[in-house]
């Protein structure tokens, strides 16, 4: 607390909590490593946090959407998570126990054990592995690879599996590897141009081929690794019959199926881990971030028959770490029994929603995706033809009427909407994927023939129209990615108080991680920040009269945006933080 106080010890001086913050960031730029990332983006020095919001030490206050790259289910010392770790500070338990057996060990295994899918609970083992995510994905590997005397592995193109060399290897930028690729389906930038059922077919039956085809070039491997949704890859979520598939694949041919929840687990996606969205249940589970309850602690969970390990094959000084088990455990119950993932599924739905309103209002935004908590914003370059010969048409009229992501009755979305004569969905969106709309999106559903449904309001209309437009882009025509742009949006969601990460194949997706304990007054504080953001970047940009579409009947958000002063962002008192402190 030593910097915290020495920065607020005088909360009218100023120029001196200034100087204290700026000679922080300096003494940071001048003796930390070239390889900090989040830190040059964000050029904040924080002293205080709780729930979703982070002061500085300018006084400064700001709506993390980052939470930690994910590790913060619950938000900034949420209290149930510092009265576990304060309940073993006081009882004089060790915090350091290397593999020993412990209260607090076999407190958060019951926990864990207990949120598995079924399939896996009931003759699971767990090893506790280095502090980070990465040391559970180099566990898995030498499990599956002792377990099967084999050595290769298979893994997709945009995966992040972490940083140490295995993982390395099985991630998407690398060159020189033991791992074979195989593509993972996605619908904006499908690697058949297709996108769809059809694309994630296709992908499923190159997987098929490689690994049947002897003279393919791939040895029988020893595991196949995928995320449920690509996080760093651009928040790509895997559509669930493919999912279902490569568990068929593997199954079929004795490869054990690792599932990377690192930063899809506990809730985060609607789900309480991703797996379960397609009913799969892997081989083995790596486990990290949000299940150290904001401490280091990475887990890998396998079938028993797995366990081929040597006593001594694979551990790690730091892999007792009672803090973080305690913290872990409180995390794991209140998600659990606090019903959080669902909470996830339902305002992500609505927050999704919102953000396709957005998309069609601003033609830089070429994508909305995601899953639950977990929410992606790809940003191109609007006055780029189209990454094909001929230009999509768009349909007109895409944003409608009304739909301020500032009004307070933004709830209904369009999850909850069927359109008339469409009940089969639409092979372009994954099932369960983001809003649920696949039912609603086509050439013809921005105006269905039969009629809207009751109640249907000009905002759900707008909606589904963004959506529409959307996927009328995505058969198949995506634009340049616009990593400029997104670097500027990240840029000025900051000065508006909001934190954001960029991710994606090229850095040009926005990322929405927010702590699940993110209330509905929150979620539009930080849609309204971005939208603004957008807007300011595109007032700004060269291409502003193609950035943003016009709007018949309604204020350009852009305008709103330069005649709104931003300058006492620092001292606001917005909804977003008086929910924080009522909380």
């Amino acid at each position: 607390m030593a910097v915290t106080e020495s920065v607020r010890g005088d909360t009218s001086d100023s120029a001196g909590v200034g100087a204290a913050h700026e000679g922080i960031l300096r003494r940071q730029s001048a003796r930390e490593s070239a390889a900090r990332t989040y830190a040059r983006a964000l050029p904040i020095v924080p002293v205080r946090a709780r729930g979703l919001t982070i002061e500085g030490a300018d006084g400064s206050r700001y709506l993390d959407c980052l939470s930690g790259a994910g590790t913060l289910a619950l938000g900034h010392n949420h209290p149930v998570v510092l009265e576990a770790i304060r309940k073993v500070l006081d009882s004089g338990a060790p915090l350091h126990v290397l593999d020993l057996a412990t209260p607090v060990k076999d407190a958060f295994i019951t926990e864990l054990f207990r949120t598995l899918p079924p399939g896996l609970a009931d003759n699971a083992r767990v090893q506790f592995c280095g502090p980070a995510g990465t040391d559970a994905v180099e566990a898995a590997f030498k499990l599956v690879r002792a377990a099967t005397g084999r050595s290769g592995i298979l893994a997709f193109s945009g995966a992040y599996h972490g940083m140490t060399a295995g993982a390395l290897e099985a991630s998407g930028g690398a060159y020189d590897v033991r791992v074979a690729r195989l593509p993972y389906p996605q619908d904006y930038r499908c690697p058949f141009g297709v996108g769809g059922e059809h694309g994630a077919e296709l992908a499923a039956r190159w997987t098929e081929t490689v690994l049947d085809d002897p003279k393919s070039g791939v040895r029988h491997p020893a595991g196949m690794i995928l995320e449920p949704v690509q996080g760093e890859g651009g928040v790509i979520p895997a559509p669930d019959e493919w999912m279902r598939r490569m568990r068929q694949i593997t199954a079929d041919r004795s490869i054990p199926l690792i599932a990377d929840e690192v930063q899809t687990g506990v809730g985060r996606t609607g789900s309480f881990w991703a797996v379960e969205h397609s009913g799969v249940t892997p081989d083995v589970m790596v486990l990290s971030k949000a299940i150290g309850g904001s401490l280091p602690l990475a887990v890998i969970v396998y079938r028993d028959d797995l366990d081929a390990w040597q006593p001594g094959a694979h551990a790690g000084t730091f892999r007792g770490n009672q803090l973080a088990m305690a913290a872990g455990m409180a995390t794991l119950a209140y998600v659990r029994e606090n019903r959080l993932a669902e909470r996830a599924a339902d305002l992500g739905s609505r927050m999704l929603g919102q953000l396709r309103r957005l998309a069609a209002e601003f033609d830089c935004i070429g994508d909305v995706r995601g899953r639950g908590l977990m929410i992606g914003v790809e940003v191109v370059e609007p006055e780029a033809d189209p990454l094909r010969e001929r230009e999509q048409e768009r349909p007109a009229g895409l944003a409608g009427e009304g739909g301020a992501l500032g009004d307070p009755d933004w709830g209904g979305g369009v999850s909850d909407l069927a359109v008339p004569g469409d009940s089969a969905g639409r092979p372009g969106m994954p099932h369960g994927a983001g809003v649920g709309i696949g039912g609603l999106v086509g050439p013809d559903s921005a105006r269905p023939t039969g009629g809207w449904p009751t109640g249907v309001t000009p905002a759900d209309r707008a909606a589904v129209a963004a959506a529409a437009a959307m996927q009328s882009s995505q058969d198949h025509h995506p634009r340049p990615a616009a990593p400029e742009l997104a670097v500027a949006i990240q840029r000025e969601c900051l000065r508006r108080g909001l934190i954001v990460e960029l991710g994606g194949r090229h850095s040009s997706v926005v990322r929405l991680l927010p702590p699940l304990t993110i209330s509905d007054e929150q979620a539009t504080a930080v849609l309204d920040r971005l939208a603004d953001a957008v807007a300011a970047v595109s007032r700004n940009h060269p291409g502003h009269d193609r950035l943003q579409r016009p709007q018949p009947g309604q204020q350009r958000r852009a305008d709103r945006a330069e005649s709104t002063d931003r300058a006492d962002r620092a001292g606001q008192g917005d909804r977003a933080d008086r929910a924080d402190e009522a909380g």
